[in-house]
């Protein structure tokens, strides 16, 4: 296999990168943050809420350890005891990380699956890996010869694939991309040079996220990657202006704020700030979490076992939280080289979207209340939507529940949304806030988390 040599008719010279900054009408955002934090965050996204992360590639094939998609940079970098051992074990002395490439066979990938067991979740959004910082592209890049999906191991164009099955259910498209590549020769070499030369950016990084947009309009960026060099390097202002100005995508695109190691949680889109990103008060800027069902890795692990996954009442109330505060939920699968979901994985998808299809108006297109959470007997979350309040509450199903916080009128109606037709009766705690609802007899719930639906309050 010859790794990362790229023929010179297949390179895209710096010239033809910027050019496409300099053609289109003129510019309505200027190449810098001041006026690229001024664009609106198109709506739907605040609106969806709820995104599925996936986590494919070659790391797939070896799928072992602690953040397996990091396994080339584990044991080849970091030499960490347990993945040496791992490859002593069982692979020849000579074998390469590339080598794992042929065994990437994704034999049973049926997109049309994958797409119904995400519309089955109830997410609004999708975002696929297109390349991790192993640097092996999901899509046939001009610029990764013999180092993509439709050159070895699959011979598939999965991002292709994909994309198409997601927007048959009519979901939207996220596209994860990775800036740099760890081992990448072009990459190194701006790297030695302490940044100051950008050829791996002209060569590699900037034609990439064109080709993508072009090929396949994402509806989201998910930048990453970026964290070794200022944005200055990756050029990205650049490249979001022409995002946002000239590009098929211009009016839907969201994008992260992941373009910089001085922009996390201050510049771009909307703000990831961290992977599981969890602020203690609602931040002032629109925000996702990304979250793993695997708590020990984004990439799928053969080795997992059950205790080290989050379950469903877990993910339900992490979601809500999320939510309650303002943010976006992505929660994270890893599938296996062969192309299967695991089936604990399908589990609590499906899990997690039984439990929307009851309570999911509490969470779409829903705003941050002037409480998020009330001490209690009962922990609670809430939003509200419409000028209609509701109530997420977890863990055991009481007889009687007491809210503190809600403002109730002789207008005040109060349902659950497991029974939507059936009021249930109440009566205020005080003068000024609060109420005492008497609860139905309920089944246990997968979820172990209900919704009361609060109008006439404030």
């Amino acid at each position: 296999m010859m790794f990362l040599q790229m023929p010179p008719a297949r390179c895209i010279p710096i010239i033809c990168v910027f050019s496409l900054f300099l053609v289109g009408k003129a510019a309505r955002y200027e190449p810098d943050w001041a006026s690229l934090d001024t664009r609106p965050l198109p709506k739907w996204y605040d609106e969806a809420k709820i995104g599925i992360f996936i986590h494919w590639g070659v790391f797939s094939v070896p799928s072992f350890g602690e953040f397996s998609e990091w396994f080339w940079y584990w044991w080849r970098s970091a030499r960490r005891t347990e993945h040496v051992a791992f490859m002593k074990k069982n692979y020849p002395p000579d074998f390469k990380y590339t080598d794992f490439a042929k065994d990437f066979h994704a034999e049973f990938f049926n997109p049309d699956a994958w797409a119904d067991i995400f519309k089955a979740s109830g997410a609004r959004y999708v975002v696929f890996t297109s390349k991790h910082h192993e640097g092996f592209t999901n899509w046939p890049s001009p610029v990764s010869w013999n180092w993509n999906s439709v050159d070895i191991g699959p011979h598939r164009n999965l991002v292709g694939e994909l994309a198409a099955a997601v927007r048959k259910k009519s979901l939207r498209l996220g596209l994860y991309h990775s800036l740099y590549e760890w081992y990448h020769p072009l990459y190194l070499m701006d790297k030695a040079s302490g940044f100051k030369s950008q050829y791996f950016v002209a060569m590699k990084t900037l034609p990439e996220l064109v080709d993508l947009v072009m090929t396949y309009k994402p509806d989201l960026i998910w930048s990453d990657g970026d964290w070794e060099a200022e944005d200055t390097y990756w050029n990205a202002t650049h490249f979001l202006a022409w995002l946002y100005n000239d590009s098929p995508i211009k009016d839907e695109v969201i994008t992260n704020d992941r373009w910089g190691k001085s922009c996390h949680c201050k510049h771009g889109g909307y703000y990831n700030c961290a992977d599981r990103y969890s602020p203690s008060t609602i931040p002032d800027h629109k925000w996702e979490k990304c979250q793993t069902i695997d708590t020990h890795s984004w990439g799928y692990r053969r080795e997992m076992v059950l205790k080290e996954l989050m379950n469903l009442p877990s993910i339900i109330k992490d979601m809500v939280t999320v939510v309650s505060m303002g943010g976006n939920f992505l929660l994270n699968i890893g599938p296996m080289s062969n192309g299967m979901i695991a089936p604990v994985f399908e589990e609590r998808l499906r899990g997690l979207g039984a439990w929307l299809d009851i309570n999911g108006e509490a969470i779409y297109a829903s705003n941050v209340w002037r409480v998020q959470t009330e001490n209690g007997t009962v922990d609670f979350r809430y939003t509200a939507r419409n000028g209609t309040v509701y109530a997420i509450f977890f863990g055991d199903f009481p007889f009687i529940l007491k809210l503190t916080t809600p403002k109730t009128s002789v207008a005040t109606k109060v349902t659950l949304l497991d029974y939507p037709d059936k009021p249930l009766k109440w009566e205020p705690l005080t003068q000024s806030a609060g109420l005492l609802i008497l609860m139905p007899v309920m089944p246990p719930s997968p979820g172990n988390s209900w919704t009361l639906k609060l109008e006439g309050v404030a």
